[in-house]
C-alpha cells in the first residue's frame, strides 16, 4: 500500500482535460507510489490501532482484568470517533479552497448518504453481534449532526468540543436523573443498549431507539459529539507538521482529565460521596464499601449512575463523565500525533498498520461477524482468540490493500455516496492538481486560483489522479 505524508506539489503542467491523470487500477504494490493512492499514513495507522484496540476489547473480554484490556477499554472507540471527525474535515478541505454553495451542498449530500449507510450497516451488525456494542448507528447519526458545522473554523470547532465535553455529560446526567433510564420487562435498568431493527417496528421501539442514540445507550450522542468535533478541529490543521503539537496537546488533555478526576476524588473528597452512595449495596452484599465501589465503578457501559452527582467526578473508561471524555480525547489526540510523527520519519514500518486502518470499516464489520461464529471459544481462550482475529485482520488488510486497494465496504460506501450525491459541481471526477492542505493558506490559494495568478486549474472536490494525501483521505 502506498502511504505518503507529503505536501501537495503542483503538477509540472496543467491537466489536459477532465479525464487526464486517471486513477490507475489493478495491482498496487506496497511501497510504490501511485498517483491518487496516497493517504495520510499517520491517520491510517492511528485508525489501525483503533481497530486492533476494539478487537482486543471485544474478543478478550473474558480477560477483563488484564492491563491491555483495561488500556483499550473505551479509549479505542474514542480514538475511532476522533478520527471519524478528522475524515470530514479532510473531505471539506478542497471545498474550503474553492468555496461555492454548490460545492458545499454536494459534499453535505455525500456525507449525509455515508451516514445513512453506516446506520443501515450498524443495524445489520447489531442483529448478528454476539456481545460487542455496535457503534455504527450512532456514528452515522453523528455524521448527520456534523453537517451544519462541516465548514466551521478550527477554533470554533475546538471551542464547541471543549464546551460539549463538559456540558454534554452534565446535561445527560440531569435528564437521566429526572426521567430515568430505560428498563427491561422486569424493571431492571438496561445498560450499554444499542439500536436494533426491532426497535423500528413500533412507536415505543422508536422512542427507545431515540433515547438510546441520544442519551442512555452505549454511545450516546450527548457525550460522543465532542470527540468528532475535536477530530474536525484537528483535521483543519496541516497534518504534515502537526504531530508534535498533537502529542503535547493530547498529553495535556489526558493529564487534565485523569489527573483532574484523581484530584476531585482523592484530594477534594469526592470518593467519600461515592462510598456513601454505594453503602446500601455493600450492606446487602455483605462486602466493604470500597469493594462495592470497585465493583460498581470499575467499568461502565456508556453512562454514569445517577444516584449521586459524584459519579461525574470519576474517569471510568466508557462512562461519559466529563473527566472520562477529556482524558480519553487527550489520549486519542496524542496517539494520532505519535502516529503522524512515526509515519513522517519511518512510514514503511507502519505498512501493515496503515493497511489495517485503510480497511477499518470492513475489518470492524468482519470481526463482529467472525466473533459471532467463534461461539464460546473466546471465553475459554481469550488471548488465543484475540491473536487469531487480530492476526487475520492485519494479514487480510495488508494483502487486500496491496492487491486490490480500497476495502469492499469502503468501496461500497464510496460508490453509493458519490452516485447519490451526483456529479461534482465543477470539473468532474478526474484530472485535478492537488488540493491545498487544510490551514490558513486555503483561502489565499482559492483567491489566487480565482484570479488566475497561480497557473493552476481550480481545485474542487472528487478528483482522481492526485498525489495529495488529503484528496485520497477524502475518498
Amino acid at each position: 500500500m502506498t502511504t505518503t505524508d507529503r505536501a501537495p506539489v503542483p503538477p509540472s503542467k496543467p491537466p489536459a482535460g477532465p479525464h487526464s491523470g486517471s486513477w490507475p487500477r489493478g495491482r498496487h504494490r506496497p511501497g510504490r507510489h501511485r498517483p491518487g493512492r496516497a493517504r495520510v499514513a499517520g491517520a491510517d495507522a492511528a485508525r489501525g490501532l483503533a481497530v486492533l484496540g476494539m478487537i482486543v476489547a471485544h474478543v478478550a473480554v473474558a480477560a477483563g482484568s488484564s492491563w491491555l484490556v483495561q488500556a483499550v477499554n473505551g479509549r479505542a472507540a474514542v480514538l475511532f470517533a476522533v478520527l471519524g471527525g478528522v475524515s470530514p474535515a479532510l473531505m471539506a478541505a478542497p471545498v474550503l479552497a474553492a468555496p461555492s454553495a454548490r460545492n458545499r451542498v454536494w459534499l453535505r449530500r455525500r456525507i449525509a448518504v455515508r451516514g445513512l449507510l453506516l446506520v443501515v450497516l450498524g443495524l445489520l451488525l447489531a442483529e448478528v453481534s454476539s456481545g460487542p456494542m455496535v457503534i455504527l448507528v450512532v456514528y452515522g447519526v453523528l455524521f448527520w449532526l456534523l453537517l451544519p458545522v462541516l465548514f466551521a473554523p478550527a477554533r470554533a470547532l475546538a471551542v464547541a468540543a471543549a464546551v460539549g465535553a463538559v456540558a454534554g455529560p452534565l446535561l445527560s446526567w440531569v435528564l437521566r436523573a429526572r426521567f430515568g433510564s430505560p428498563a427491561d420487562a422486569d424493571g431492571r435498568t438496561v445498560l450499554g443498549a444499542t439500536v436494533h431493527l426491532s426497535d423500528l417496528t413500533s412507536p415505543a421501539g422508536l422512542v427507545h431507539a431515540l433515547d438510546t442514540v441520544l442519551l442512555s445507550g452505549a454511545y450516546p450522542v450527548l457525550t460522543w459529539m465532542p470527540f468528532l468535533l475535536l477530530g474536525m478541529a484537528v483535521g483543519r490543521l496541516d497534518l504534515r507538521t502537526a504531530g508534535t503539537r498533537l502529542v503535547a496537546g493530547g498529553a495535556a488533555g489526558a493529564v487534565l482529565g485523569y489527573g483532574g478526576s484523581w484530584l476531585a476524588l482523592d484530594v477534594l473528597g469526592g470518593r467519600d460521596a461515592l462510598l456513601a452512595s454505594v453503602a446500601p449495596v455493600a450492606d446487602r452484599l455483605g462486602v466493604p464499601a470500597e469493594l462495592a465501589l470497585q465493583l460498581l465503578g470499575g467499568s461502565a457501559l456508556g453512562t454514569v449512575a445517577t444516584t449521586t452527582p459524584a459519579w461525574l467526578l470519576a474517569a471510568t473508561p466508557h462512562s461519559g463523565s466529563p473527566f472520562d471524555v477529556v482524558g480519553a480525547a487527550g489520549v486519542a489526540v496524542a496517539v494520532l500525533g505519535l502516529c503522524l510523527l512515526t509515519a513522517r520519519y519511518g512510514g514503511r514500518l507502519l505498512a501493515p498498520l496503515t493497511a489495517t486502518g485503510a480497511l477499518a470499516l470492513t475489518l470492524y464489520a468482519g470481526h463482529i461477524a467472525l466473533l459471532a461464529s467463534l461461539g464460546g471459544w473466546p471465553q475459554t481462550a481469550p488471548w488465543a482468540a484475540t491473536a487469531l482475529v487480530a492476526g487475520l485482520a492485519v494479514a487480510s488488510a495488508w494483502a487486500w490493500r496491496g492487491l486490490v486497494g480500497r476495502g469492499p465496504l469502503e468501496a461500497l460506501v464510496h460508490s453509493v455516496s458519490v452516485r447519490a450525491a451526483g456529479s461534482p459541481p465543477t470539473v468532474g471526477d478526474r484530472g485535478s492538481d492537488p488540493a491545498p492542505m487544510p490551514g490558513g493558506s486555503a483561502a489565499r490559494e482559492a483567491r489566487d486560483m480565482q484570479n488566475g495568478t497561480t497557473g493552476r486549474a481550480p481545485d474542487t472536490i472528487g478528483y482522481r489522479g492526485s498525489s495529495d494525501p488529503v484528496r485520497e483521505e477524502a475518498r
